[in-house]
């Protein structure tokens, strides 16, 4: 069984970094997408950040574009998400989440539709 193990969350000041972890643990395979989505109070839970393993592309949510980055150690099956310039609505409960089961379609479909594994989430706050 695949288990998903999310760590990196934190208080910290608008402006500031933080860097959210996933391990992928009992993966027979290295070919995944994996990423984050974060569920603020009040909201729905929406997909942020996605990568994929065969090529590494990548697939941000345009309200953090050019301020978080997704990478991953596929020898580790890790991703990370690297979140800088944190903006008080960036504050969430972020899950790490993962389509293990990839098709062959394009890598926002797999990430949105085809997610079969979550991760516990993780708390990030961003105080103004």
């Amino acid at each position: 069984e695949v288990q998903l193990q999310a760590s990196g969350g934190g208080l910290v000041q608008a402006g500031g970094s933080l860097t959210l972890s996933c391990e992928a643990s009992g993966l027979s395979h290295g070919r995944y997408v994996m990423g984050w989505y974060r569920q603020a109070p009040g909201k729905e839970r929406e997909g942020v950040a996605c990568i994929n393993s065969r090529d590494h592309e990548t697939y941000y949510i345009s309200s953090v574009k050019g301020r978080f980055t997704i990478s991953s150690d596929d020898a580790k099956n890790t991703v990370y998400l690297q979140m800088n310039s944190l903006k008080p609505e960036d504050t969430a409960v972020y899950y790490c989440a993962a389509d293990f089961n990839v098709a062959s379609r394009a890598l926002v479909q797999n990430f949105y539709y085809g997610i079969d594994s979550w991760g516990e989430g993780t708390q990030v706050t961003v105080s103004s």
